[in-house]
């Protein structure tokens, strides 16, 4: 067995399992195929790229995200010290410059001196103990090795990214800055539209032309990261109610809620990118600029990047994972990531970080930490290696957490409450495992 432990890919999952062992005095061989080969949805050499969204999405309590973000701090997650040095203004929520972000992760790593970074592209599964958190986008070749490994097979989905826009070919005379609520400084831009102008572009949406996905089908679609095209389809008032929803706005002009709002997010540090909030697409780049083209302020719009929708792959984890996402009999080799069944940027470090903290207590010799039904960190990995009839990839909420003992009518004060006794838990585990 090697004195090493051998982390393959630097992504969000990645990162966070080498820096974890490394803090805790383990060797890490890091190995990033990065710059010599890319996946069709990366582009920077970077440790950490942000593919998608550049939002981490929310940062308070009363929101599973959140919560989940605050047990990670209490591990010292790399990803959030990224994050909280690359953050931009965006609400309640944790949007960050992209560009820093995988910058200060990729430097943290590399000035490591227990991580050996080793940029080249693995075909094959390496010796143990090893993590692997290739990605949805694993090359075929190590993707061929893994599902050769007894009782693996490989399912997949499809998600998407949405287009970037440049700040400066904004028509700001129909454009209004805010957040919702008043939540944050006004770190939204806001394209209000009348019932007329949502009607009208929603009947160019709806009848728009798709870009060819080898092996399509709606049916895999994961919903988190739906197509906006896809999504109009259900009905016209769908978009109305789910990413364009005004709640919380009000046009300036007009002293009222708009009928549709979209919404754009900044997307670098000095505010000349922003990106469409909800408007992942598979629309042919054409149709974007024609189509997108018709929200109010982004008539002459210049796309920096286009949306674009990819294939993706993830393991039937509840068959061949068990307890810290360990491959079933070795307990050496585990997975970690979105490959896995999770589903997010946040949920894919937190794979990474939990992988890592059950490796490092199996090669100390002691007994694995056991996160529980009571932590978003537990049950996520509950959801991800419990069987069930229909496997499916998961976002991180309190849906997956058991209620409270006693009924709390608000909300907000009830979800605070679910966090409290988490976080409490956390702090439990940490202490029992000495972690």
């Amino acid at each position: 067995m090697n004195d090493f432990v051998t982390v393959v890919g630097a992504g969000l999952a990645g990162s966070e399992a080498a820096w974890q062992l490394a803090e805790r005095g383990r060797r890490v061989r890091l190995v990033e195929m990065k710059p010599k080969c890319f996946s069709p949805a990366h582009q920077s050499e970077g440790f950490g790229e942000l593919v998608c969204s550049n939002s981490l999405k929310a940062d308070y309590l009363s929101n599973a995200s959140g919560l989940l973000k605050a047990e990670m701090r209490r591990f010292g997650s790399l990803i959030l010290k990224a994050a909280d040095a690359s953050r931009l203004p965006a609400g309640g929520a944790l949007a960050v410059d992209r560009n820093a972000f995988s910058a200060y992760i990729t430097d943290a790593l590399t000035a490591h001196p227990l991580v050996e970074i080793v940029r080249e592209r693995l075909d094959d599964i390496p010796p143990e103990p090893a993590v692997i958190a290739t990605g949805p986008l694993t090359h075929e070749a190590l993707s061929d090795s893994i599902k050769a490994l007894p009782g693996f097979s490989q399912m997949h989905f499809f998600d998407a990214e949405a287009p970037i826009v440049t700040l400066e070919s904004l028509d700001m005379s129909r454009i209004f800055a805010a957040s919702r609520y008043g939540k944050g400084d006004d770190d939204y831009l806001n394209c209000p539209m009348t019932e007329s102008e949502y009607n009208a572009f929603y009947d160019v949406l709806v009848s728009a032309e798709t870009a060819e996905v080898h092996d399509f089908d709606k049916k895999l679609v994961f919903e988190g990261c739906i197509a906006v095209e896809i999504l109009a389809q259900r009905g016209r008032q769908t978009l109305a109610y789910g990413p364009l929803k005004p709640v919380g706005l009000t046009d300036p002009r007009t002293g009222r809620m708009p009928y549709a709002v979209v919404q754009l997010r900044r997307d670098n540090s000095s505010g000349s990118l922003y990106n469409l909030v909800g408007f992942q697409t598979r629309l042919k780049f054409g149709e974007q600029k024609r189509v997108f083209g018709m929200i109010p302020g982004l008539e002459h719009a210049e796309f920096a990047r286009y949306g674009v929708m990819h294939k993706n792959t993830y393991l039937n984890s509840p068959d061949v994972l068990g307890i810290n996402y360990q491959v079933k009999g070795r307990p050496l080799l585990r997975f970690a990531g979105q490959m896995t069944g999770v589903e997010g940027y946040m949920e894919s470090a937190a794979s990474g970080l939990v992988a890592a903290l059950g490796l490092e207590m199996c090669l100390e010799g002691k007994p694995e930490p056991d996160f529980g039904d009571k932590t978003l960190l537990g049950a996520l990995t509950r959801h991800t290696v419990t069987p069930t009839g229909d496997f499916q990839p998961m976002n991180a909420n309190f849906g997956l957490l058991p209620p409270l003992e006693k009924k709390v009518r608000n909300k907000k004060e009830r979800y605070e409450l679910v966090s409290s006794r988490a976080l409490e838990e956390i702090d439990r585990i940490k202490r029992e495992y000495a972690l």
